[in-house]
C-alpha cells in the first residue's frame, strides 16, 4: 500500500464497495465527487439522503458523483451489515450513487480515504469527523475543495457544486 505521503488526490486511493470488492477511485476522475459518511438511524438520515438523491438526479449527467461510506462511530447509528445498509438507502430512498463498504472515519482503524481528506487546513474542523453525514465536495482533479458541516444540508451546496460543474464545462 502507497503511503498517505505519496497520495496526492482521491484517486490515488482503493476502496471497498458494499459487496467487498475493489475500487479504484480513478475510475472518477474527471467527475465533480461529494464523499460523505452516512448512517441509518441518525436524526440527520431523512433529510440528507433525501437531498442527497435529490442532487444527483439533478446533475449526475452533468458529471457529479456521491461517493457515500457507512459509519457506525456516531451513537452506533449505522449498526446495519453492508446488505441491510443497500437495502435500506436503495429501498427507502431511491439511492443510484456508489455505497461502500461500512468504513471507520475516525482513530486508529480510519480509512485512509478519510486520513487524506481530514489531512486539509479546515481550521474549526480539527482533523475529526464529527458526526455522519460530514461532506467533502472534491473537484474534478480529486482535491478537496470544501469540507461541509453534518448539519449543512446538500441541498444548499449546490452554488459550490455547480461551479465546479461548470469548470468542468469550460475545460472541456
Amino acid at each position: 500500500m502507497a503511503s498517505q505521503a505519496s497520495q496526492t488526490s482521491v484517486y490515488d486511493f482503493t476502496v471497498k464497495d458494499a459487496r467487498g470488492k475493489d475500487v479504484d477511485l480513478s475510475i472518477y476522475k474527471g467527475k465533480v465527487l461529494l464523499i460523505v459518511n452516512v448512517a441509518s438511524q441518525c436524526g440527520l438520515t431523512d433529510s440528507n439522503y433525501t437531498e442527497l438523491s435529490q442532487l444527483y438526479e439533478k446533475y449526475k449527467d452533468q458529471g457529479f458523483e456521491i461517493l457515500a461510506f457507512p459509519c457506525n462511530q456516531f451513537g452506533a447509528q449505522e449498526p446495519g451489515n453492508n446488505e441491510q445498509i443497500l437495502e435500506f438507502a436503495c429501498t427507502r430512498f431511491k439511492a443510484e450513487y456508489p455505497i461502500f463498504d461500512k468504513i471507520d472515519v475516525n482513530g486508529d482503524n480510519a480509512s485512509p480515504l478519510y486520513k487524506f481528506l481530514k489531512s486539509g487546513n479546515w481550521g474549526l474542523y480539527r482533523d475529526d469527523i464529527q458526526w455522519n453525514f460530514s461532506k467533502f465536495l472534491v473537484s474534478k482533479d480529486g482535491q478537496v475543495v470544501r469540507r461541509y458541516y453534518p448539519t449543512t444540508s446538500p441541498l444548499s451546496l449546490e452554488y459550490d457544486l455547480k461551479k465546479l460543474l461548470e469548470h468542468n464545462q469550460n475545460e472541456k
